[in-house]
């Protein structure tokens, strides 16, 4: 039974730790949760080498799940900002992160995160591979081999990366059918970009897809989510929901059954820039071709623009998203398109996602969202002012708005002041406010 994937032992009737940790966390019966695993409309992310990683649950009946992006870039490497990004990232609530690292010293920045992290920490083996290639091999990205693409995963694996993107669904049909159908934005994905350029190079299928078995094999050994990128996500509104997209996502939910078979789990990655009429669409797509596997969505971003506050085109989308389904949002920040987000930025990034989520968990009828918010609503009758900070997804912020402009009588804000409607209503006299 030990040699069992976590998905082959949820199967089987059993119930690990790490499922008892989830259904405690997320107040729902052990039983179901290992019902939801053994299905796949439910993941366990922890890679069994994390023995400080807390195992998070990503899918049916949990709460929406925020991802937040770090990594360094050719033009920003530091070792010292990323992990202040990290520690940042988690401290706002960000429940997993991701290493993106391009630039710079990337293996001991991801190490040195996963040391760090007690949170799943996921990235995308692809880049390794292909700086490695011009770095070390002096050759160009589309001369990276298979082997090279596979022992990357290997490697990160061993490390205890709790999380993996692989765009397996970057097929030469898929990219056939969108240079006949032609896009106003062509391929955005880093990751598919590189897969499509070494296709067309080197006149051969995606190692991920045609040696799909290979990398099965890796993460079943390592207790490794896979979550299947989207490398032809729309990157403008126009491109949403096109052929290439459907293509891939088809592609994916027959690579995710293939999974299931193997004892390894999988989450889909779901579309970036979509327009709000299309979001429930994109979602049920995925929920129905896909056997209900975990959707993990970039923003959706509403609209294209809006850069600068593309943190809040995202959140738009991603509360709509995870209110019809999807279950992981990862985050977008205000630098989005515009340039590698600094630490305030992931830290902005992260809040605002955590607010979509939350008004998406109230929309889902997950009872501990929909308490906090009632929570909120008896501090703010009381006039308790410690109590609304406290409850708050960003009480340093409340509190420095609180604070920054007192009010005469200590107990109103200044917005109302003795004309508060609260207090006017209230018959039970003077309530708890902040000294």
């Amino acid at each position: 039974m030990s040699s069992l994937t976590t998905l082959k032992k949820a199967q089987s009737g059993e119930i690990t730790p790490e499922m008892e940790h989830v259904a405690k966390d997320e107040g729902i019966s052990p039983e179901l949760l290992r019902d939801e695993v053994a299905a796949g409309r439910v993941i366990i992310c922890k890679n069994k080498h994390r023995a400080n990683c807390k195992p998070i649950g990503i899918g049916k009946h949990l709460t929406t799940k925020v991802n937040a992006n770090i990594g360094s870039s050719e033009a920003h490497a530091d070792l010292n900002v990323e992990l202040e990004k990290l520690r940042v990232a988690i401290n706002a609530g960000a429940d997993a992160v991701m290493d993106l690292s391009t630039g710079g010293p990337i293996k001991e920045i991801r190490q040195a995160v996963l040391k760090e992290a007690s949170i799943p920490i996921g990235t995308v083996p692809i880049y390794q591979t292909a700086i490695d290639t011009i770095r070390k091999k002096k050759k160009g990205i589309v001369e990276m081999s298979a082997d090279d693409i596979f022992s990357t995963i290997q490697e990160q694996a061993e490390e205890g990366v709790d999380f993996i993107t692989v765009h397996c669904g970057v097929t030469r049909q898929a990219m056939e059918r969108i240079n006949r159908q032609g896009r106003l934005l062509d391929v955005v994905s880093r990751g598919g970009s590189f897969l499509a350029a070494w296709m067309a190079y080197n006149n051969k299928e995606n190692p991920l897809f045609e040696d799909y078995d290979r990398l099965l094999e890796i993460a079943a050994e390592h207790e490794l989510v896979l979550s299947l990128g989207d490398g032809l996500r729309p990157g403008c509104i126009s491109d949403a929901t096109d052929r290439g997209q459907i293509q891939e996502l088809l592609l994916l939910g027959e690579l995710t059954q293939r999974a299931h078979d193997y004892g390894v789990q999988v989450m889909i990655e779901g579309p970036g820039h979509v327009p709000i009429n299309q979001i429930e669409t994109n979602i049920l797509l995925e929920k129905r071709l896909c056997h209900e596997a975990p959707f993990y969505v970039l923003g959706p971003v509403v609209t294209d623009i809006a850069p600068g506050y593309d943190h809040i085109t995202s959140a738009i989308g991603g509360a709509l998203a995870a209110s019809v389904g999807a279950d992981f949002l990862c985050y977008v920040t205000p630098s989005e398109h515009l340039r590698l987000p600094t630490v305030e930025d992931v830290r902005m990034g992260v809040i605002v996602t955590r607010i979509a989520a939350h008004a998406a968990d109230i929309a889902k009828g997950i009872p501990s969202a929909i308490e906090r918010d009632n929570r909120m609503a008896r501090f703010r009758k009381e006039l308790n002012w410690e109590g609304q900070i406290n409850t708050s997804i960003d009480p340093e912020t409340a509190r420095k708005l609180w604070e920054g402009s007192p009010s005469k009588n200590g107990t109103t804000c200044t917005m109302c002041g003795e004309y508060c409607a609260i207090k006017l209503i209230n018959i039970k006299g003077k309530t708890p406010c902040i000294k």
